[in-house]
């Protein structure tokens, strides 16, 4: 715990096997309280390997995709009483060893999410970025500030902490069940005004390290324009979307540990 703050690590995994050990080995056990695992019907051991690390586990029977599988992180760590919910890949891209820092960051009441940038400082090209990526990121993370008014170094980091008040409010099963659900969430919690924090983070870029192909990525670029476009459009009260509706059935339940 933090501050008598319940902290779970959620993982959201789809073929992480080779690298689940690796990841689990660097979370620090002495603040953290909980570490689930959510497996999206993967067709290698990640399950085996979970349950020899003697951590929960969610199992999808079919695949749900990215969004989806992040929908049932979520609801498993509300239902397990977490107050502090840290979302980190399992595919050891990025440190686990700053879910200390980033719990932190959230228990101080100043901030209501946190989230690891491979912007802030020189990461993510130094960690093996492909060019192109980071052109892109910069790009719309560029075009999400300017068309949302808001002021961050990255909108695409899968590296991020939330206050369980964030999460019982956010109309998160309003998010796509793809890619794009990352993007939507940050769109969701500047539009109901919580505070977001940053913290720099350094990430690795290896084959067994999880990332989507070219033609996902413009697929989920221009996912992160519309969602943009959307935003906007939204503020500017043209178009009621039902992803800044607080509505209650949209909203995760914590009933699915």
């Amino acid at each position: 715990m933090i501050e008598g703050r319940k902290v779970a690590v959620v993982l959201p995994a789809y073929n992480a096997a080779r690298t689940l050990r690796r990841t689990v080995a660097e979370i620090p056990l002495d603040i953290v309280d909980d570490i689930i695992l959510t497996d999206d019907a993967s067709r290698d051991d990640t399950v085996a390997v979970a349950r020899e690390l003697g951590i929960h586990v969610v199992s999808h029977p079919a695949n749900r995709g990215y969004g989806g599988n992040q929908k049932s992180c979520y609801q498993a760590a509300l239902a397990r009483g977490a107050d502090i919910v840290v979302m980190l890949h399992p595919d050891y891209q990025y440190s686990p060893l700053l879910v200390r820092a980033m719990a932190s960051m959230i228990a101080s009441g100043h901030y209501d999410a946190v989230f690891a940038s491979r912007i802030l400082g020189r990461g993510a090209l130094v960690g093996g970025m492909p060019l192109y990526k980071y052109i892109c990121n910069r790009a719309l993370t560029a075009f999400q500030n300017l068309v949302m008014r808001q002021k961050l170094s990255e909108y695409h980091t899968g590296y991020r902490a939330w206050s369980r008040s964030v999460l019982e409010r956010l109309p998160l099963l309003a998010c796509s069940d793809d890619f794009v659900f990352d993007n939507q969430m940050v769109a969701q919690t500047a539009w109901f005004g919580y505070q977001i924090g940053e913290i720099s983070c350094p990430t690795k870029y290896f084959q067994e390290a999880s990332s989507i192909n070219f033609r996902r990525s413009c697929i989920y670029g221009l996912g992160v324009v519309g969602t943009a476009l959307e935003y906007r459009l939204a503020r500017w009260r043209l178009y009621r979307s039902p992803l800044f509706q607080a509505e209650e059935e949209a909203r995760l339940l914590p009933a699915m540990a």
